[in-house]
């Protein structure tokens, strides 16, 4: 995605700016004061998936939202930086450049294993994860998926088809249908927009290629800080199941469920997600930081 070319009429574009990090060249939403709340989108999604929640939260808090190296709005730096732990880590380092100490970090689908892969690197006192894909891919998949993840992000060839073969308006929304989620024709469009895109699609493929949880899910019974997951339990994208297994792992963790939601909950309800997250934060108990 070119800024110049395709910035005009994105969600809150207001907010946004870009930063140089170690690595990469970063898309940043940022708006509001207090508690830092920042927030990490899901693989295949940008900055937009956070329209509604943002402006919510930013009400209350100072709130930053990411574009993911390769996706949205974020120029990818290093191709063999897209997996979970390098991009943590890159994460981490672009923090530390803005001068940002995370009180909450809130994560969707993968970006929920981000939040949770952060711990390692920052000390959040709380996170919060939508739909988190805490899952290893099952069976067949197992193997078939990453594989074939792989192949697609070596070949050249590849990002240009995929996305004119998925942009089409029609097929978004089959694809948006799966997850579970009531699906506005905005939804369609803004993730119609990132689809037909070469680069996003990319940038996409080399995260999948290269995402491993091995060592997240090892670790998960050493993160001691609460974690609130939130799940839909019609989610057709990740199982709810993943989000409760996870949960019971974890010393500090629990599960709240959203009837009749699903994969896309702080895109279709982001009130009731705003609600759960302030209320969240206002129970955990955050010493005043520092100041540098």
């Amino acid at each position: 995605m070119d800024w110049a070319r395709d910035g005009q009429g994105w969600p809150l574009a207001e907010h946004s700016r870009f930063a140089d990090g170690p690595v990469h060249h970063w898309h940043i939403q940022e708006a509001g004061t207090g508690p830092t709340l920042l927030l990490l989108h899901g693989a295949a999604g940008a900055t937009q998936s956070w329209r509604g929640l943002f402006p919510r939260l930013a009400a209350h808090a100072h709130v930053v939202a990411i574009d993911l190296p390769g996706q949205g709005f974020t120029r990818l730096g290093a191709r063999r930086r897209s997996g979970l732990v390098p991009t943590a880590e890159d994460i981490a380092a672009l923090c530390g450049a803005q001068g940002w100490a995370p009180d909450l970090i809130i994560g969707h689908s993968a970006g929920g294993a981000l939040a949770l892969e952060l711990t390692h690197h920052l000390t959040p006192f709380g996170i919060v994860t939508v739909n988190a894909a805490l899952g290893r891919f099952e069976g067949v998949a197992g193997w078939l998926f990453p594989m074939m993840a792989k192949l697609l992000a070596l070949n050249p060839f590849a990002p240009g088809m995929i996305a004119r073969m998925s942009g089409a308006d029609a097929r978004i929304r089959e694809l948006l249908t799966t997850t579970g989620s009531q699906i506005t024709g905005e939804t369609v469009a803004l993730y119609g927009r990132l689809a037909r895109d070469k680069g996003h699609v990319d940038g996409t493929l080399a995260m999948m290629a290269q995402w491993n949880i091995d060592g997240l899910l090892a670790r998960l019974g050493a993160i001691d800080a609460p974690v609130l997951l939130l799940v839909g339990d019609q989610d057709g994208t990740v199982p709810p199941r993943i989000s409760h297994r996870a949960a019971a792992r974890m010393p500090n963790a629990r599960v709240l469920a959203y009837a009749g939601r699903g994969h896309l909950l702080h895109e279709e309800a982001p009130d009731l997600v705003a609600e759960e997250v302030l209320a969240f934060l206002e129970s955990l108990t955050m010493p005043r930081r520092a100041v540098p």
